[in-house]
């Protein structure tokens, strides 16, 4: 099983769910699934279907938690980071069209949900790593090579998170 890594808000963040799933809204929606086989027919009983879809589709979320949890590698930041893009790194480009954008490089398991954060295996940030301000970078994806200037790099969020 291969190690991935991860930030210490990430995997906090995804203690949390698995802690919820399993201690709050796993035992509510297994009451539920109870409460709606005692009504007897199962084939037409709504509430029951239902909430047995549901009660899988945390147990598969909760299975997916547990592995990812155990394979995964925390990286907390360190003041030797400051100044150069590194992973944890917040960071705002500029193309030579003017286009900004602003994002956060983390590892994969943080990326869903969030339009605000990168992969540490992208394009972007593996031409970005080691950078410092008001370096360029060329990206090359599958759309061609586009040229990048650094114009900020942070440690602690732009706005809250």
């Amino acid at each position: 099983m291969r190690t991935a890594i991860i930030t210490r808000e990430g995997f906090d963040r995804l203690k949390k769910e698995l802690d919820f799933l399993w201690r709050e809204e796993r035992p509510e929606i297994t009451k539920k699934v109870a409460w709606a086989a005692s009504l007897g027919d199962r084939s037409e009983n709504a509430d029951y279907q239902y909430n047995k879809k549901r009660l899988r589709e945390i147990d598969r979320r909760v299975r997916y938690l547990r592995k990812a949890i155990d394979r995964l590698q925390v990286v907390d930041y360190n003041p030797v980071q400051e100044g150069k893009v590194f992973f944890g790194a917040w960071v705002e480009i500029e193309n030579e069209d003017g286009e900004q954008l602003r994002f956060r490089i983390v590892g994969y398991d943080e990326i869903f949900g969030r339009s605000d954060y990168i992969s540490v295996d992208s394009p972007m940030a593996r031409a970005l790593l080691k950078k410092s301000v008001d370096d360029e970078a060329t990206v090359i994806t599958p759309k061609g090579e586009t040229l990048w200037f650094i114009n900020a790099i942070q440690y602690t969020a732009f706005d809250s998170e």
